[in-house]
């Protein structure tokens, strides 16, 4: 359990806060309940630990409101747990244990936004395969759903915006959008952004993952040196130029970043986005589903990824690392019409 605080740490935050989530136990309860392991014999299969052990952590994190107990049985009540807005402040905590140990303890060291195949991390990811993404689990978004559009993506033209290779979209420069002072254009970057589950209510949902496109705010000095960083332009007008055959399919398409909804709303209007971009600025859905991230301008970003999730929030495919954007593209394509027969 955690230790009782010294008398010279009272006054020191970190201090405090590990005296509740600094036990090694504590940490990982929190992780597995951001997974949606939330009754007490999933933690005791997940964790492996002892019963006893197990309930006294628990106890622990609601006591200090960390984690609530939540009725999801009658006659006998059994409680299940899930996290708290304290809990889930603890995402962004969990995310950069996550990448630090991903870089400088089963990595080189080395700054990079892909992974090699064989990675640690490309075998976290890919044993995602058959497993649901919990529920209910919503992000702030911004864009069309596959029901329509909240009427934002609709305006604005094809301007674009660049990360560092919108020369190879064919379509006018950033600064088109850098200059937006519309009213339509304030309301984007000013409206509180609704929020959306991840998997939407469809066929199934191809949810991709990506680093960071250029609009409105500049990208962090280096970006195009960071392996694997560039190309979220690109991968999102592949998206946008297919969205059609999705949507024949009754298939939805979300985009996540880890960027505000405001700076991803200037980019859907620019670029007639026809999809819901969500974001992941809390972490919630890089908790929930352990994806790697890589730090860049004291920024943590998302890996490009894309998983094929069906109506039942299973995931049935993974494309991880993505080393060719067309290429994945196309195999989310084909993956999605696979789920339809």
């Amino acid at each position: 359990m955690a230790r009782e605080l010294r008398v010279q740490d009272a006054q020191c935050s970190i201090a405090q806060a590990a005296a509740v989530v600094g036990d090694w136990w504590s940490l990982l309860v929190v992780r597995e309940v951001a997974r949606g392991h939330r009754r007490f014999d999933e933690l005791f299969g997940e964790l492996g630990i002892s019963r006893k052990v197990l309930t006294e952590r628990l106890r622990h994190l609601v006591e200090h409101g960390v984690l609530a107990r939540e009725p999801y049985q009658v006659g006998p009540v059994r409680h299940e747990y899930v996290l708290t807005d304290a809990g889930w402040a603890l995402a962004p905590l969990l995310i950069s244990m996550q990448d630090w140990a991903d870089r400088w303890l089963l990595g080189d060291g080395s700054l990079t936004g892909l992974a090699e195949p064989a990675s640690t991390e490309a075998a976290r990811v890919h044993a995602l395969l058959g497993t649901r993404v919990p529920a209910p689990l919503t992000l702030p978004a911004h864009g069309r759903t596959s029901g329509g559009s909240d009427g934002e993506a609709e305006s604005g033209g094809r301007a674009g915006g660049s990360d560092g290779e919108a020369e190879r979209g064919g379509r006018a420069g950033g600064a088109a959008v850098a200059e937006d002072t519309s009213d339509r254009g304030a309301a984007s970057r000013t409206r509180a952004a609704p929020a959306l589950d991840v998997v939407a209510d469809a066929a199934a949902t191809v949810l991709f993952c990506y680093p960071a496109t250029g609009v409105p705010a500049p990208l962090p000095p280096g970006w195009d040196q960071v392996p694997g960083a560039v190309g979220c332009t690109l991968e999102n007008r592949l998206f946008r130029d297919r969205a059609s055959e999705f949507a024949a399919m009754g298939v939805a398409v979300h985009g996540v970043s880890t960027q505000r909804p405001d700076e991803q709303a200037v980019f859907a209007a620019a670029e007639d986005i026809p999809f819901a971009l969500l974001s992941d600025m809390d972490l919630r859905l890089a908790a929930a589903l352990r994806l790697p991230t890589f730090r860049a301008g004291q920024a943590l970003r998302l890996k490009r990824a894309i998983l094929v999730i069906d109506r039942h929030r299973v995931i049935r495919h993974v494309t991880f690392p993505v080393l060719d954007i067309p290429q994945a593209v196309e195999e989310s394509l084909r993956a999605a019409r696979s789920l339809l027969h």
